[in-house]
C-alpha cells in the first residue's frame, strides 16, 4: 500500500507560516508544530508602548462556557445566541482598560470583533473611546477554512501595518484567531503585543495577562 505523504506547516512566532518539507515515501514522520512561547512583558515593555507605533490584540473578558455559540451561526443582532460576557469578564475587561490608562498607553484606531462579547468588553474597558466593529475578526473556531481565511487575512492585515508613532492600534476579539494565525491561545482578558512590519510581516513583543499588570504597575 502507498504511503500517504504529509504536509507539516510550522507557525513561527512572528505571524509566519512556511511548509515543512513532505515525508518521503520511506515512511519519514513530518516535522513537528513549533511549540509557541508567550512572553511576560515587562516595565521596559510598557515604556516602548507609550511612545506608540504598536498593535495590541485584547482578548475578551470571562465568558460563561456552558453557554456556547449558536452553531453553524450566531444571530449578531441577538446577544442570546452567543456564548456571554459574565459579569466577572466585564469587571475583567474594566480592569484592563484603567490599567492600561494608568500605564498612559494611548490609543488610536480600535477594532472590535461583532460578537456580544467581544463589543460589551470594548464597551467596559474603553467606555469613553471610540470603536469600529469590524466583521472580519470574527470568531473562528465555528467556521469552515474557507470562512476563516478572509478573516485570517484580515487579522495579518492589522497586525502588520504600520501605526503611528504616539498612538497604538488596539484589535479586540477571539483566542481562535490568534492559534489560527500564529498558534498562540491567550488567556482571557491577556493583552498581546506586536509590533508591525508591513507587507504582512509583524513579530510578536510580549503579552500582558490581567494578572500581571499589578506588578507591572507597582
Amino acid at each position: 500500500m502507498k504511503k500517504l505523504l504529509l504536509l507539516a506547516v510550522v507557525t513561527l512566532h512572528a505571524g509566519l507560516t512556511c511548509s515543512a518539507a513532505l515525508a518521503d515515501a520511506l515512511g519519514n514522520a513530518p516535522a513537528a508544530a513549533a511549540q509557541f512561547v508567550e512572553i511576560p512583558a515587562t516595565t521596559d515593555t510598557l515604556k516602548q508602548l507609550r511612545n506608540g507605533g504598536f498593535v495590541l490584540y485584547l482578548r475578551h473578558g470571562k465568558t460563561d462556557n456552558t453557554r456556547g455559540d449558536r452553531v453553524p451561526a450566531v444571530d449578531l443582532d441577538d446577544c442570546t445566541t452567543q456564548r456571554p460576557l459574565t459579569e466577572e469578564g466585564r469587571q475583567m475587561a474594566m480592569r484592563v482598560g484603567e490599567a492600561m490608562r494608568k500605564a498612559q498607553i494611548l490609543l488610536g484606531e480600535i477594532r472590535v470583533s461583532p460578537l456580544c462579547r467581544a463589543k460589551e468588553s470594548a464597551a467596559a474597558a474603553f467606555p469613553k473611546q471610540a470603536n469600529v466593529i469590524d466583521n472580519k475578526l470574527m470568531y473562528t473556531a465555528n467556521l469552515t477554512d474557507a470562512e476563516k481565511a478572509p478573516i485570517i487575512a484580515n487579522t495579518r492585515l492589522l497586525l502588520s501595518t504600520p501605526v503611528a508613532a504616539g498612538s497604538n492600534r488596539l484589535l479586540l476579539a477571539h483566542a481562535p484567531n490568534l492559534m489560527d494565525l500564529i498558534g498562540y491561545f491567550p488567556k482571557e482578558g491577556t493583552v498581546v503585543i506586536f509590533q508591525p512590519k508591513n507587507n504582512g510581516n509583524f513579530e510578536y513583543i510580549a503579552s500582558i495577562p490581567p494578572t500581571l499588570w499589578a506588578d507591572l504597575l507597582r
